[in-house]
């Protein structure tokens, strides 16, 4: 049963590559025509694929300005008129252009990523299928101690080598041992798969197709390719961003400049910095920001007290 479902898929794409080899008049990136259907590996047995897509940085600029064909602006134009859009959040044009990807992924992160509901989505289903003995088994520099300030992150310490070796040791076990159960429930005692597959624990690949638009997509990926989201989520949604880069270079590079690499500031904190800039000094209490505020501020800024 060892990666069924990709090797399957493998074989419909090469149906699929000898039916669709006669021209198209629709747009197509030839830099993301050379990787569709490929599979970009991702952690331990992971991977990600382009599947199909709509559109190109020409869609964009096409919706933008409500016209047809080509045109005679340059591609110059075409980039700030990307820059522009972006910078001033009109979301509209860049919902024009979609991209499906299958996905291969442990059921965790899968919990992180349909939190993003703003995407057509269909997961392998293991009521219906059995679900390969595979489970993610993390690097061991990954592994770090829980942080005491941030319930839902880890410290910067990494557990020792005998800590981490033993962590290793139980994910591995407890995954073999997990599987074992889960094969005597199906072929030994006939359960059914709903519920013999409920032995398995979260670190268990699973699989899904995933379709969103553009905006959605780069919201997905401020988020989780942001050094707070969690390593494992990190993984895909850096892959997704060199994907973005090959499909999309004016849009990518626009996206880099005003979204990934932008903070959101409240009103007080601009007020504040307008008044750093003109020469006064603040302190927190002038500021009218709370402590949390001031710190993450002065933080944002590298700035000392």
């Amino acid at each position: 049963m060892e990666n069924f479902s990709t090797e399957l898929s493998d074989a419909t794409i090469g149906i699929m590559r000898n039916k669709c080899k006669t021209e198209t008049m629709r747009v197509t990136s030839s830099a993301l025509e050379e990787i569709l259907y490929k599979p970009i590996p991702v952690l331990d047995h992971g991977f990600i694929r382009v599947i199909d897509y709509m559109g190109t940085d020409a869609s964009i600029v096409q919706a933008a300005r409500v016209s047809y064909g080509a045109g005679t602006k340059k591609k110059l134009e075409d980039r700030a008129l990307i820059n522009y859009l972006m910078r001033h959040g009109h979301s509209t044009p860049f919902e024009m252009c979609e991209i499906k990807l299958h996905v291969k992924l442990p059921i965790f992160v899968a919990r992180h990523w349909v939190r993003h509901r703003t995407a057509s989505m269909n997961e392998y289903s293991a009521r219906y299928s059995v679900l390969s003995n595979e489970f993610y088994i993390p690097e061991i520099e990954q592994l770090t101690e829980q942080s005491q300030t941030n319930k839902q992150g880890k410290s910067s310490e990494q557990l020792s080598q005998n800590k981490a070796l033993e962590a290793i040791d139980i994910l591995e076990k407890s995954s073999e041992e997990a599987y074992k159960k889960y094969d005597h429930m199906l072929n030994n005692l006939s359960l059914t798969r709903e519920l013999a597959r409920t032995v398995l624990p979260i670190n268990v690949y699973t699989e899904m197709y995933w379709k969103i638009d553009l905006h959605n997509l780069m919201h997905f990926l401020k988020l989780r390719t942001d050094s707070h989201a969690q390593y494992e989520i990190r993984c895909y949604a850096n892959s997704i961003l060199n994907i973005l880069e090959k499909w999309l270079p004016f849009t990518y590079d626009a996206f880099i400049n005003y979204k990934q690499g932008s903070i959101f500031l409240p009103k007080k904190c601009v007020n504040t910095i307008t008044q750093m800039l003109n020469g006064k000094k603040v302190t927190q209490e002038e500021s009218g920001l709370s402590k949390g505020e001031w710190s993450e501020l002065l933080k944002t800024f590298n700035k000392q007290e």
